[in-house]
């Protein structure tokens, strides 16, 4: 091999998962949603009720970006009036582990 020879190509970020995280970073709900969910809050509505200053379309917006990523899932209840539950899928499970991860690297780079 010659110096001339390249040893490695670019490192690129991950497509798909960059953009997960950045979106749910962005979303400044997300955050606040997994906690009402760990606390077993699991309604919209019972979310709206506990948390100030959010709305129920709002809600209802962060909601779904965490269903197509399939972080959460939506449990719909035949009955009336309308229930609807949401939960943290498996995969839901480790990228919320990995939410954590970065938030204690946070914290690590705080206390320096």
């Amino acid at each position: 091999m010659t110096s001339q020879e390249k040893k490695f190509s670019r490192k690129l970020a991950p497509q798909s998962s960059a953009r997960m995280v950045e979106t749910i970073y962005g979303c400044k709900w997300s955050l606040t949603v997994y906690q009402l969910l760990n606390a077993g809050i699991n309604r919209p509505g019972e979310m709206v009720r506990q948390v100030e200053g959010l709305s129920t379309k709002v809600l209802n917006q962060c909601l779904k970006r965490n269903v197509e990523f399939g972080i959460l899932d939506k449990q719909v209840f035949n009955e009336l009036p309308p229930r609807v539950e949401y939960q943290v899928t498996p995969f839901g499970e480790k990228f919320l582990a990995i939410l954590e991860q970065l938030e204690a690297l946070q914290m690590e780079i705080d206390g320096e």
